[in-house]
């Protein structure tokens, strides 16, 4: 039986996952049931351009016996109590990044999932990709050998008319700047390539080049459990837009990752590639990416339900990334 499917928030964020849901219907693993946003101009706008039902009332939507999984893509401040109220509606749960605008809520959202019995995953489908697959595979593997350094860059543009849109860049609406709206994806895939970290010292600074209140400028130098340093440099202030990149060195190779794109240089003496540079949304269109890696994401969710076992990226493994960039962030402010 296809999986029903819902949508609660139907923005920016909407198009790969409806593009995703759309070829998983065709294949018979999903059923669209509709979409509901709070905005009646955007439920309008979603019916014209998808032709997929909406609902007037969140309520309506959670109500439907033949919904299985929400899909929440709102903005991260909401996400709490929108999915204490689909978990009370028994329906499954897949949330836009960041979990929420905190680990405390974040962990209050994983508990509202546990208790009522439900599955729960986040959307961070960095970890999709496959050439992110494939290194995974690699450092599991033990080909690098001990890992002894890991670094991450996102050097990315967001232009005028991005912050144009009300609070966005705002503290109260996203929770954070490039670090919980933009480099979490990269940076949770460096977690989940190398574990956990141990120590951060960071700096952060916003720039003038837009009115918010988080930061646009982030820089940390990151000390992982499993022994390895490395350091990270975020940012939205680089015109046009570079590719993001993983970089990671053990005893026995290196490896490269630049968005869609892996080359693996062993010690012994061969060279891997695997992929093709492919934009990652890193410039002026923030939705410029191939929606392959969101449909792995629904995926992942769908095998999850029907397996009856916890996704591989379920909000507990997802709040990872939201420690280390609150560690981050308050390192950042005892150094002024």
């Amino acid at each position: 039986m296809p999986i029903g499917v819902g949508l609660i928030g139907l923005g920016m964020a909407v198009k790969p996952h409806i593009t995703s849901l759309r070829e998983l219907e065709a294949a018979g693993r999903t059923r669209i049931v509709g979409g509901f946003s709070p905005s009646k101009e955007r439920r309008l706008s979603f019916v014209d351009q998808w032709k997929t039902p909406v609902f007037d009332r969140q309520e309506d939507l959670l109500a439907r016996p033949d919904l299985d999984l929400v899909l929440i893509l709102t903005p991260p401040g909401t996400h709490l109590p929108i999915a204490e109220a689909v978990a009370a509606s028994g329906k499954h749960i897949l949330v836009e990044k960041p979990v929420e605008i905190s680990v405390s809520r974040g962990e209050a959202l994983g508990a509202a999932i546990e208790n009522a019995g439900v599955r729960g995953a986040a959307c961070l489908q960095h970890r999709f990709r496959p050439a992110a697959l494939r290194l995974k595979a690699v450092v599991d593997g033990g080909e690098l050998g001990q890992i002894l350094s890991a670094s991450a860059s996102i050097r990315w543009w967001r232009d005028d008319a991005y912050f144009k849109h009300p609070g966005r860049g705002m503290r109260v609406r996203d929770g954070g700047g490039v670090l919980l709206t933009q480099a979490i994806h990269t940076l949770d895939l460096l977690l989940h390539l190398v574990g956990p970290h141990k120590d951060v010292a960071g700096f952060t600074s916003t720039s003038p080049l837009r009115a918010i209140d988080t930061e646009d400028v982030a820089a940390a130098s990151i000390r992982f459990h499993c022994g390895a340093i490395g350091v990270l440099d975020a940012t939205t202030v680089a015109r046009p837009g570079y590719p993001e990149r993983i970089e990671i060195a053990g005893t026995k190779g290196s490896a490269v990752l630049e968005t869609f794109q892996l080359t693996i240089n062993r010690a012994k003496g061969d060279t891997e590639l695997f992929g093709t540079a492919q934009s990652g949304g890193g410039g002026v269109d923030p939705m410029a990416f191939d929606h392959g890696p969101h449909r792995a994401v629904i995926t992942e969710m769908l095998d999850a339900i029907e397996q009856n076992r916890e996704p591989s990226n379920n909000v507990r493994s997802a709040l990872r990334v939201q420690r280390l960039i609150e560690d981050l962030l308050a390192d950042a402010v005892t150094r002024g």
